[in-house]
């Protein structure tokens, strides 16, 4: 076996994931091959790159073969012989517990350069988080890793809570959707206090039943001494105005965070007033993501104040379908007016009368807007002013890697 990695490791990245399938008696993979054959080139003696291999299974033809367990042996077993893979996209395939763990050995070899790793949307549980979480803990080169979409479950969330108290490497980490439980949420909020190095986290859509949201108040007094965190994703989490106010104590106190995801949430009037508060002591928030509450005119207003005080930082707003009407989106727009800051705001989805149509077209006309920056666009009819959506949202996130970044445009795996 040894012999054969070797031989292996000289021959392009197509070849040799072809002789491992042989040797494994795994049948070939048609997109697999041609994606690897994509990044093969010609000499073994080019100009080493890093390199990312997109395999993700969303967006393909009719008869696309999604990547199974199986797969994944066979493209683990290949990708150790490649060290200048740096990024891995499996999002939205058939991988399971078994999968994972196959991954894990992958992130567990000590000479990985592997800084990416999506996998969004598989069939990942509570054993297969729990291989991650563990093969993670010696891990230094991972920077990124999307869970997104398995729902791994409490023990999940445990075991990846248990690895951030270790891991002092990955900086994005990302749990939307994954059935996470309270006492997931509680873990992962205290591991978060000692944890230095993550930047972006995503718990949204958590499964919590109850009423008085517990998990707020840890978070809350994770926020004041989390030293490294600047991107918090809480959509989907049944945030009331209560949990609202418990949250709000602790931003008051953090002067990190700069993009804070809000939406899908139970926020009204009185959970706006909080956040109206928090803006108005110096907060760093740059983005805030209110989409799809119910704060109406009086919160829209509160947030209107705040933002054009001096302290305020706020560049990017969303409140879309928060049942805001003339006098509230009229503020937002005279507070766009007069902020220094805020430079991007959507209103879709509210009660858009004429005289907020009239006024956010003189905001475009004068470009104190750009179509860019919203998601509105003013047209006429019969002399009336009317607004038309534009498919423009707030930007999902603020964190991203270097990987992208530093493996734009290669595409030379070697070994």
């Amino acid at each position: 076996m040894a012999f054969l990695a070797t031989v292996m490791a000289a021959e392009p990245i197509a070849e040799c994931y072809k002789a491992i399938c042989e040797n494994e008696v795994i049948p070939i993979n048609p997109f697999v091959l041609e994606s690897l054959e994509k990044t093969t080139t010609t000499s073994c003696f080019l100009c080493c790159r890093n390199f990312t291999l997109n395999l993700a299974g969303n967006g393909k033809q009719q008869g696309f073969q999604r990547l199974t367990d199986s797969d994944v042996l066979v493209l683990s077993k290949c990708l150790l012989n490649y060290q200048t893979l740096t990024g891995l996209d499996l999002g939205y395939n058939n991988i399971s517990d078994e999968g994972a763990a196959y991954l894990a050995m992958l992130l567990e070899a000590q000479d990985t350069m592997l800084r990416s790793l999506d996998l969004t949307f598989n069939n990942i549980e509570s054993q297969g988080a729990e291989a991650l979480a563990s093969s993670l803990q010696s891990n230094s080169s991972l920077l990124s890793l999307k869970l997104s979409g398995n729902k791994i479950g409490r023990n999940g969330g445990l075991d990846l809570a248990g690895m951030l108290r270790v891991n002092m490497t990955l900086q994005e980490l990302e749990l939307g959707e994954c059935d996470l439980e309270m006492q997931s949420m509680i873990g992962l909020s205290t591991a978060l206090k000692n944890n230095s190095t993550l930047l972006s986290v995503d718990m949204s859509r958590a499964l919590l039943f109850s009423l008085l949201e517990e998990w707020a108040v840890h978070f809350s007094k994770m926020l004041p001494v989390n030293s490294s965190l600047v991107e918090l994703h809480l959509g989907k989490m049944g945030l009331t105005d209560t949990g609202m106010e418990r949250l709000s104590e602790g931003l008051k106190l953090n002067h990190r965070l700069r993009y804070l995801d809000l939406r899908c949430n139970l926020v009204s009037r009185d959970g706006a007033l909080h956040l109206s508060k928090v803006l108005k002591g110096n907060s760093p928030l740059e983005i805030i993501d209110l989409s799809s509450n119910r704060i109406e005119d009086p919160g829209a207003e509160y947030l209107s104040e705040a933002i054009c005080c001096e302290g305020s930082v706020l560049r990017e707003l969303s409140v879309c379908r928060n049942n805001i009407s003339t006098c509230g989106l009229l503020s937002l727009s005279g507070a766009l007016t007069n902020s220094p800051t805020l430079t991007h705001i959507y209103i879709w989805g509210n009660h858009l009368e004429e005289p907020v149509c009239q006024a956010f077209k003189e905001l475009l006309d004068t470009g104190r807007l750009t179509p860019e920056q919203t998601d509105v666009r003013p047209y006429e009819v019969d002399g009336h002013v009317f607004l038309a959506e534009l498919f423009h949202h707030l930007r999902k996130h603020l964190f991203f890697t270097d990987v992208d970044e530093e493996d734009a445009g290669s595409d030379s795996p070697q070994p």
